[in-house]
């Protein structure tokens, strides 16, 4: 199963030079890395990245992460995907910017 990850341009940079990231500044003070389904992403961008450009969505499959991965209660009692353990470039399937059009961030084909 694919799960989601929302970064800005920099945070993708930074994973991609590096190899691995502990996240957005919001996973460094949660102490895990949040991701999201497929259907939870669109209302995480615009919860969390209203009006953002720049960002680029990430693609990872869930079930190699094995046991740092958690399914855990948040916004609205649904499950979410929390990542404890640093997210590594290993983990991404692939990676999409995510343009802002209209107002709203335009996710890709593969997610539908």
């Amino acid at each position: 199963m694919l799960i989601y990850k929302i970064f800005r341009a920099d945070e993708w940079a930074a994973l991609e030079r590096d190899g691995q990231s502990a996240g957005a500044p919001v996973d460094l003070a949660d102490g895990f890395v949040h991701f999201s389904t497929a259907a939870q992403a669109a209302e995480t961008a615009a919860k969390h990245f209203a009006g953002a450009e720049g960002l680029v969505l990430l693609a990872c499959e869930a079930d190699t992460m094995g046991a740092a991965l958690k399914w855990e209660v948040s916004r609205g009692g649904a499950l979410f995907p929390h990542l404890y353990r640093e997210l590594r470039l290993s983990d991404v399937v692939w990676s999409r910017p995510l343009p802002l059009e209209g107002g709203a961030h335009q996710f890709p084909q593969e997610m539908t």
